[in-house]
């Protein structure tokens, strides 16, 4: 049985805290996502002993959606036990974010970006989690059958009625992007925040879509910095029992090619000159730009959370290091969202 929590007294000491494009809030150069390892499936007290460890070494930004699990909803289920139990005074520390767009209940209504379906969704998360309002809610995903107006017309809504203080977009292409910014700043509320995939081995947003928001104002927070695992020591010798393509449904094998663990192979060299692991230099690769104000992470355990927040420790490259990376890090095919991030 774990004690009362109490949070630890130095967790913003000698933390950089990095501003959200030109807006004030603040976000941790690494947040906490809880897309696996928080669900009704997993071990509750594993899940809720990460968090704290987390929150006491200055992670203040957790990151969920409506249908985070498995089954769906309970990571917001559990987590919202969590801030119950260790969290009720610290609601104002930290910064709670939430998403619908992907399948969350049958029928037309559980999916995409009509006004019905985020508006109820939005209610079913504060609902779960036992909040009255998010820090931030996305757009989790682009939808061409829900005209842009409606989906940010949802989300203008939101904040009106306090129940989101902020809102972003989620794989969101960078016309699409700017239109949406448009429709938003028309109605006074700001787009504050972009969550796209990227990682040295899914570079899609240097493209168009880094100068986008830079020129817009609006912040980015990169998922998968990791590559669904890709970029850990998981696979550099086959898949290991432990691992998520050893999980079925949670990891597509096919990804793990010749020339995918060539390239995972040649970074994990460069990693370890660095005197880190490659889950490490795959972090503080994705930190370079000062265009990314976070990394969003996933761990199973308080371990591997501590691994990949030690990527803090040695954030910095050299031309040359940056040079070798690049004839290594690219496109990878593991670009998951890549159907729902066109602008048609």
């Amino acid at each position: 049985m774990q004690t009362q929590y109490v949070p630890a007294a130095d967790r913003y000491e000698n933390r950089d805290y990095r501003r959200v494009g030109k807006w004030g809030l603040r976000l941790p150069p690494i947040s906490l996502g809880l897309w696996h390892n928080f669900g009704g499936t997993d071990v509750f007290e594993t899940g809720r002993a990460v968090v704290r460890r987390a929150f006491d070494r200055g992670v203040t930004h957790f990151d969920l959606a409506n249908n985070y699990g498995p089954p769906y909803g309970s990571a917001e289920e559990n987590f919202g036990q969590i801030l119950s139990k260790d969290f009720a005074s610290l609601r104002d520390e930290l910064v709670i974010s939430s998403k619908a767009g992907w399948d969350m209940w049958p029928g037309p209504y559980g999916i995409g970006g009509s006004r019905k379906y985020l508006m109820a969704s939005l209610d079913q998360s504060l609902k779960r989690m036992g909040l009255d309002y998010v820090d931030i809610f996305y757009s989790h995903r682009p939808t061409s059958d829900v005209p842009l107006e409606e989906t940010m017309g949802a989300l203008v809504q939101m904040v009106r009625q306090g129940k989101a203080l902020y809102v972003g977009i989620s794989s969101y292409g960078a016309e699409r992007t700017r239109q949406a910014e448009a429709i938003l700043r028309a109605e006074g509320v700001p787009l504050l925040i972009h969550q796209p995939s990227y990682s040295m081995l899914n570079r899609w947003v240097e493209q168009e879509l880094l100068g986008t928001l830079d020129a817009l104002g609006t912040g980015c927070i990169a998922f998968s910095p990791l590559a669904q695992g890709l970029l850990t020591n998981k696979y550099l010798n086959g898949v290991s029992a432990d691992s998520r393509a050893a999980r079925a449904g949670s990891f597509d094998e096919s990804l793990l090619t010749e020339d995918n663990i060539a390239r995972v192979r040649a970074l994990n060299d460069i990693a370890a000159r660095r005197g880190q692991s490659l889950a490490q230099m795959a972090i503080a690769w994705v930190l370079r730009d000062p265009r990314i104000t976070s990394a969003l992470i996933g761990a199973r355990n308080v371990q591997q959370l501590d691994d990949s927040l030690d990527a803090l420790n040695n954030l910095a490259f050299t031309d040359e290091e940056l040079k070798e990376i690049d004839r290594h890090a690219s496109d990878g095919g593991i670009d998951l969202w890549r159907n729902v991030m066109q602008d048609n």
